[in-house]
């Protein structure tokens, strides 16, 4: 059990049967005699909804400890993306839902901390910041036009914008859950002494 006031983004609650993961939690003090109160932004772990829930301080919430794999990413098919642990050699088929739009920087043989509740897969922690390669852009925009981005795609088929200056081939940094250009990423030195 664990009380209300001390709940912290990533915990994992069990609330009327269902499991939820605490996405955001604030302690707002009440004036007087009141005890202020606990807002909490909760996802659904099995249908994804958001839940805004308040609590008292002193509430008590039943905790649910998570058991956590690193897993290594093998491949997609149409509705899972498969995972393999490199202790057992046990394949593990995560649903591609429960990645979203990060789901398309996985990139095979990449490491991707993933964790169960009750043997099923309930989140992944993928990296914040991805590289991938543009595979083509828009054509360059005149320069007395007021546009200083274009429309790239990426080798993985995610659109984003990047700076006029961006070509197909570089390898760009792109944060994943924004699905936006950070910065085009450092190639290694081209024969300059």
């Amino acid at each position: 059990m664990v009380m209300a006031s001390n709940l912290k983004s990533g915990m994992v609650l069990r609330i009327e049967g269902e499991i939820y993961k605490v996405l955001e939690a604030e302690f707002k003090a009440g004036a007087a005699k009141l005890s202020g109160v606990v807002k909490t932004q909760l996802n659904n772990v099995v249908t994804g909804g958001l839940w805004e829930r308040h609590f008292r301080p002193q509430e008590r919430l039943e905790d649910v400890q998570l058991e956590q794999y690193t897993l290594e990413f093998l491949y997609s098919d149409s509705d899972n993306c498969i995972f393999m642990n490199p202790r057992d050699f046990e394949q593990v088929a995560v649903p591609r839902s429960l990645l979203g739009a990060a789901e398309g920087f996985l990139q095979s043989g990449m490491l991707v901390p993933v964790q169960f509740f009750e043997g099923s897969p309930i989140s992944a922690v993928l990296p914040q910041v991805a590289d991938a390669r543009v595979a083509r852009t828009a054509p360059p925009v005149h320069a007395h036009q007021d546009v200083a981005w274009k429309e790239a795609t990426l080798e993985n088929g995610v659109q984003i914008q990047v700076p006029l200056f961006v070509a197909p081939g570089d390898v760009v940094r792109v944060n994943v859950l924004a699905g936006r250009y950070v910065e085009r990423a450092r190639s290694e030195r081209r024969g300059i002494a």
